[in-house]
C-alpha cells in the first residue's frame, strides 16, 4: 500500500486552485496541479471533503456525506457539451485571490442548473444512458439528497423572506416534509420534479469530471487522498432521511450534539453542533449506513484520511441547550465494529488517522490494532502550550507516521513562525540548525528527512506563504476557506526544489538507486551517461543536482533541463 513506502505529497483543496470563475474547479487548473506534482516528484494529492458545503462554507459541514460539491463543476466543459457558452460570458469577474461563496454561488450556480436543463432536454442516447446509468448505481442516496436539495432551495428563500435565523428542516420545514410523511412527499416529487431531476444531473456532471481528473492523476502515479469527516451536519441529507440513526428527540431535535472539549485550539473547546449518532439503532444493520459511505468514498479517493478519528472510540458529547463545549461528557463509541464492518464490506483499504488533540491509550491501541498511522504536525513539536510537544517532533517519529508541516486547521509555517516569541522561534532555529532561509523549506526539510513513511506539505508552506494565506481558523465562522493558488505559482523552480529533496531522501519506489547515482555524479563532478540517467523509469536530468534551492552545483554539475515548463493558466 501506498502509506507503507516511503512517499510525499501536497495538500491543496480544489476550491483553492486556480479557475476564472471565482472558485477552483475540476477543468485545466486541477490538471495542471497533477502535472506540476509529477515534476515534482510528489505521489500524494490530500484533498479536503469533496461534499457540498453548508453552513459557513466549511468542507466538514456538508448538506450530503455522499454527494460531490456542484461549485467545483468545470462550468466551461459542461457549457460546451450542451451548447450554452454564451450563458458564461464576460459578464462576470472575480477576484482572484480568494472565494467570494457567496457571489460565486449566485452566479455560478444557475448557469449550472441551466446547462443541466439543456442536458435533459438535448442529451444524446449515449449520454441519456451513461446518466441513466449513474442514477442507477447511486441510487441508495442520490433520489433523498436531490429532493432535500430541492425543498431546502424553496424553505431557504421563504426564511430568508420572513427574516428567519434558520431554516434548517428541523426548525422552519413544513411539518409533513420534515417527518417525510410519504403523502407530502409523494406530492413535492410531482411537483418539483424537473428541479430534482435537475440537481441528479448536476450530481452525474460532478462524478464524471472528477472520476476522469483522478484517472489522470492515477495514470500518472499521483494518488488521491481523501478526507471523511466522522459527523455529518444537522442540515443535511442525511439526518433527514435517516432520523433513526441519530439521537434526535420526538421534534427531530438533537439531544446532544458533538464537538471536542477545551484543547490548542479553544480554551472553551469547540461545539460543533453535529447530531450524535445513535450506535444501537446503528449496529441493528451492522453499521450498514457506514459501509456505503465508505463505499462511495473509495470510488473516489485511493486514501482515506478520517477526521477526528478519536471520535470512533469515545466523542465528546455536548447538551444541546450548552453555548460552549466546556460542559461535555466522553461517550464510548464501537470503533472497532465500525472498522470492522469497513473492511468486510469493501476490503482493505489504506486509512489515515488523525489523532490530534486529546488522544488517550484506548484510541492509540484503537488505531494500532488497525495498522492504521496516525499524524504528526512539525509545528506542534514546538509549541510551549502543546501537551505532547515531544510527540510532533522528528526525532520521536515512527515508520507508520503520515507528518504534516502544518494542516487546514494551523497557520502556514511562516506566519506561525512569524507570530511567536523570541525563545520559541530561538528553539526552532537551534533543533532545526536554520540558516537564513525560508523558515518553511526548513520544516518541509525536515519532514521529509524523518523516518516517518508519509509527508504531506500545505501548498502555502511550499510556497513560503505567510498568515494571510491561512485556509481555516478553527472555532471561527467567518473569513475561512476561501484562499486561492495563483496561477504563476506553480513555477519550476519550487517543483525542482520538492523533487530533489524526494530524491535525496529516497521518497520514490525508484529512489535508493537514483539517489545513489546522483550523489555519485554530483561527488565526482561528472554527468552521466545514458544508461545512468535512467536509473528508474520517471527519472529526469532534474536528479542530477542535489541541491534543493533548485540551483545547479557549483562544481559543473549539469544545468537541470525541463523540456516542457510550466505555463500559468490564462
Amino acid at each position: 500500500m501506498v502509506l507503507s513506502a516511503r512517499s510525499s505529497g501536497i495538500l491543496l483543496h480544489p476550491t483553492s486552485l486556480p479557475s476564472p470563475h471565482g472558485i477552483g474547479d475540476l477543468g485545466a487548473g486541477a490538471y495542471r496541479f497533477i502535472d506540476y506534482l509529477v515534476t515534482a516528484k510528489q505521489r500524494l494529492w490530500q484533498v479536503l471533503p469533496l461534499n457540498p458545503t453548508g453552513f459557513g462554507n466549511s468542507p466538514y459541514s456538508a448538506t450530503s456525506a455522499f454527494a460531490g460539491n456542484p461549485l467545483l463543476i468545470d462550468l466551461v466543459r459542461v457549457a460546451e457539451e450542451v451548447g450554452c457558452l454564451e450563458a458564461i460570458g464576460n459578464s462576470h469577474r472575480f477576484c482572484d485571490q480568494s472565494v467570494d461563496y457567496e457571489s460565486v454561488t449566485r452566479w455560478k450556480m444557475p448557469i449550472l442548473r441551466h446547462c443541466a436543463d439543456q442536458f435533459l432536454g438535448s442529451a444524446k442516447e449515449d449520454r441519456r444512458l451513461s446518466y441513466q446509468r449513474f442514477c442507477l448505481e447511486h441510487q441508495d442516496w442520490l433520489e433523498d439528497y436531490a429532493m432535500f436539495v430541492s425543498i431546502k432551495q424553496h424553505f431557504d428563500r421563504l426564511g430568508l423572506e420572513q427574516g428567519c435565523d434558520s431554516s434548517a428542516w428541523n426548525l422552519f420545514w413544513d411539518k409533513g416534509l420534515a417527518q417525510r410523511n410519504p403523502e407530502s412527499i409523494r406530492q413535492w416529487s410531482d411537483s418539483h420534479c424537473k428541479e430534482i431531476e435537475t440537481e441528479k444531473v448536476l450530481q452525474f456532471f460532478f462524478f464524471e469530471q472528477w472520476l476522469e481528473l483522478k484517472k489522470y492523476a492515477n495514470q500518472r502515479g499521483i494518488q488521491i487522498v481523501g478526507d471523511v469527516p466522522i459527523f455529518v451536519a444537522m442540515d443535511s441529507a442525511d439526518v433527514w432521511s435517516s432520523p433513526n440513526l441519530f439521537l434526535l428527540d420526538d421534534q427531530l431535535q438533537p439531544v446532544e450534539v458533538a464537538g471536542v472539549p477545551p484543547d490548542y485550539f479553544s480554551e472553551t473547546g469547540q461545539r460543533w453542533g453535529n447530531p450524535l449518532y445513535d450506535w444501537d439503532e446503528m449496529r441493528k444493520d451492522q453499521f450498514a449506513w457506514w459501509a456505503r459511505r465508505f463505499r462511495g468514498l473509495l470510488n473516489i479517493v485511493d486514501v482515506v484520511r478520517i477526521d477526528h478519528f478519536r471520535g470512533f472510540q469515545a466523542c465528546w458529547s455536548i447538551p444541546a441547550a450548552e453555548d460552549t463545549a466546556v460542559n461535555g461528557r466522553w461517550v464510548n463509541a464501537p470503533g472497532d465494529e465500525v472498522f470492522s464492518t469497513i473492511r468486510q464490506a469493501n476490503g482493505a483499504f489504506p486509512i489515515i488517522a488523525e489523532d490530534l488533540g486529546v488522544i488517550t491509550p484506548e484510541v492509540e491501541a484503537m488505531r494500532d490494532r488497525h495498522g492504521f498511522p496516525g499524524m504528526r504536525i512539525l509545528q506542534f513539536g514546538f509549541d510551549p502550550s502543546e501537551s505532547r510537544s515531544d510527540h510532533f517532533l522528528p526525532h520521536r517519529y515512527i515508520p507508520n507516521c503520515v507528518v504534516y508541516t502544518g494542516t487546514h486547521d494551523n497557520d502556514t509555517v511562516k506566519g506561525w513562525y512569524d507570530a511567536q516569541g523570541e525563545d520559541v522561534r530561538r528553539y526552532v532555529d537551534r533543533y532545526l540548525n536554520r540558516g537564513s532561509g525560508q523558515v518553511a523549506w526548513d520544516f518541509i526539510k525536515a519532514a521529509m528527512a524523518s523516518v516517518a513513511n508519509t509527508v504531506v506539505l500545505p501548498m502555502q508552506d511550499v510556497l513560503n506563504l505567510g498568515s494571510e494565506s491561512r485556509l481555516n481558523t478553527p472555532a471561527t465562522i467567518n473569513g475561512n476557506w476561501g484562499w486561492r493558488l495563483q496561477s504563476d505559482q506553480l513555477s519550476d523552480s519550487t517543483a525542482t526544489k520538492l523533487g530533489n529533496l524526494v530524491v535525496l531522501y529516497q521518497r520514490t519506489e525508484c529512489n535508493l538507486a537514483a539517489a545513489q547515482e546522483t550523489a555519485q555524479g554530483t561527488a565526482l563532478g561528472t554527468a552521466q551517461g545514458p544508461g545512468q540517467i535512467n536509473a528508474c523509469e520517471n527519472a529526469t536530468d532534474q536528479e542530477t543536482s542535489l541541491r534543493i534551492d533548485g540551483s545547479p552545483e557549483a562544481n559543473g554539475s549539469p544545468q537541470p533541463h525541463h523540456p516542457t515548463p510550466l505555463q500559468p493558466i490564462v
